[in-house]
């Protein structure tokens, strides 16, 4: 049985969307230093990403992450961002790259505050998003044998949409009715940080099919 922390939770939340916003902006400045990073060093980095993502995964038993173990994972992330960021900008235009950012961060804020304000609990969701996820990254690796073609590629990207908003949604539900520990502050902010990276991405996808010059 899970322990509520809902007072804990009241105070913390804004410490979370602080180091979430602080996350962002790390992530954003190593896209920037992607822009001069040799190419051979991308799937290095990639990999480390990886490897990152597993201790965090790890590290998230014991209910906490360090804020220096965070910033380098957005920092990197950010890194490995630029050669996707930089393709759909070239295939698509800058302007819709722009797009799916600010449509992001619509419907993030959109999501984030109804689940903020509902009173229902939405933690019901957590077994068919980890089910779904699990799905996507299957596809994910098919793809990369068997390429997928223009229409499975927006239908995959679709279904991301969904899965990484119900993610929004079931990740502040959480924070909002079982609580935020001080310590749990950055893996909390890393949860909505892959929120918001993965729904950016699978936006993007979308739009990039629908505005592609080729």
């Amino acid at each position: 049985m899970r322990t509520l922390y809902p007072q804990t939770s009241t105070e913390v939340m804004p410490s979370v969307l602080r180091t979430f916003a602080l996350s962002l902006a790390i992530a954003f400045v190593g896209t920037m230093v992607g822009t001069i990073v040799p190419v051979g060093l991308f799937i290095p980095l990639s990999i480390l990403e990886f490897v990152m993502i597993l201790a965090a995964v790890f590290f998230r038993r014991k209910k906490a992450i360090s804020y220096g173990f965070l910033y380098a994972f957005t920092f990197i992330s950010g890194i490995t961002l630029y050669p996707v960021v930089s393709h759909y900008a070239s295939t698509a235009g800058a302007n819709v790259v722009i797009m799916a950012f600010a449509s992001t961060t619509v419907v993030f804020s959109g999501i984030a505050i109804y689940a903020a304000k509902s009173k229902r609990n939405f933690s019901f969701l957590g077994g068919f998003l980890l089910a779904a996820l699990l799905a996507l990254v299957a596809i994910s690796i098919f793809n990369i044998f068997f390429p997928l073609s223009t229409t499975g590629m927006l239908a995959y990207s679709f279904i991301g949409v969904v899965v990484f908003s119900g993610y929004v949604l079931f990740d502040i539900s959480q924070m909002k009715h079982y609580g935020v520990r001080p310590e749990e502050v950055p893996l909390m902010a890393l949860s909505l940080y892959l929120d918001f990276i993965n729904l950016f991405l699978s936006i993007l996808r979308i739009l990039g099919i629908f505005n592609s010059k080729d």
